[in-house]
């Protein structure tokens, strides 16, 4: 038996929204059950905003094109193409893209990012 040391996802699992963002998870615990580290693929257009959330993962976000919008804590942060962020776990954020271009960017959580977890305000 030749087992491979890799894995390519061709089918990452789309997540159902409500909010008009696109998500693919190519890796993570709806992909393949890994609760140690997610991976995905978004697509946030104009406008869109999240609650916000203290959630429980380190999260790393790489913006692939447009801008994106981060309230941390109490300041207002505003990453373009080409620029990437960690924010710590157990951080309250909200994310948004208020501006008129789609954000398109990787999105890296650790552990893995799940709805237990994210602990969204209402």
């Amino acid at each position: 038996m030749n087992k491979k040391n890799y894995i390519i996802q061709n089918k990452p699992f789309v997540v159902p929204t409500t909010d008009g963002k696109l998500i693919k998870e190519h890796f993570g615990m709806a992909t393949n059950g890994n609760a140690q580290l997610s991976m995905a693929h978004m697509i946030a257009p104009a406008g869109w905003s999240e609650p916000f959330q203290t959630p429980e993962f380190d999260e790393y976000t790489f913006i692939i094109r447009g801008k994106k919008q981060f309230i941390i804590e109490n300041e207002t942060v505003v990453l373009e193409a080409g620029q990437s962020i960690k924010i710590n776990k157990n951080t309250r954020v909200q994310y948004s893209n208020p501006f008129t271009e789609v954000c398109e960017y990787i999105a890296v959580c650790t552990p893995a990012f799940s709805m237990d977890s994210v602990n969204r305000e209402h």
